[in-house]
């Protein structure tokens, strides 16, 4: 039987804490491996990360490189196959106005992406901002007209 006595961390091997002010000989005597003199030689000393002591803090020394559209990006909201066809009744149509109703997104959604886990039986209009590759593949099989709004 495994109890919490009995478990062991058998990932790393156990490191020894390092022993401070035990003389000269154990190469951290004296000062214990704190250096001399200011803040950081006293106990309870916390220096925030990235500060260097009146110098400009290392994260302002590095050169900003490159580009990135993380900023630019939109975010959709996303729903599957199977929760338009848990929800809707055939000859429906899917659009954003018609998932706020039935509770499916929330009004301050920027756009729905439709992606394609599960399967849809239901013969249904889709009007949706995004398809994903597998969605598209399985309403061309099921023979479901989609539209994407705001194509660009």
């Amino acid at each position: 039987m495994i109890t919490l006595n009995s478990l062991k961390n058998s990932n790393r091997e156990h490191k020894n804490r390092k022993r401070v002010g035990r003389g000269m000989g154990s190469k951290c005597g004296k000062t214990c491996g704190r250096g001399e003199k200011g803040m950081g030689s006293r106990s309870g000393a916390k220096l925030r990360l990235g500060k260097e002591g009146g110098n400009m803090p290392r994260f302002m020394k590095i050169p900003i490189r490159g580009f990135s559209n993380f900023r630019f990006r939109t975010e959709f909201d996303v729903i599957n196959l199977d929760q338009i066809n848990n929800v809707y009744k055939d000859g429906d149509v899917v659009n954003s106005h018609s998932m706020i109703d039935k509770g499916l997104i929330t009004a301050s959604s920027p756009g729905v992406k439709l992606l394609g886990n599960g399967e849809l039986t239901k013969k249904v209009t889709i009007e949706l901002d995004a398809i994903s590759e597998t969605a598209r593949e399985k309403l061309a099989q099921a023979k479901i007209k989609f539209t994407l709004i705001n194509e660009k």
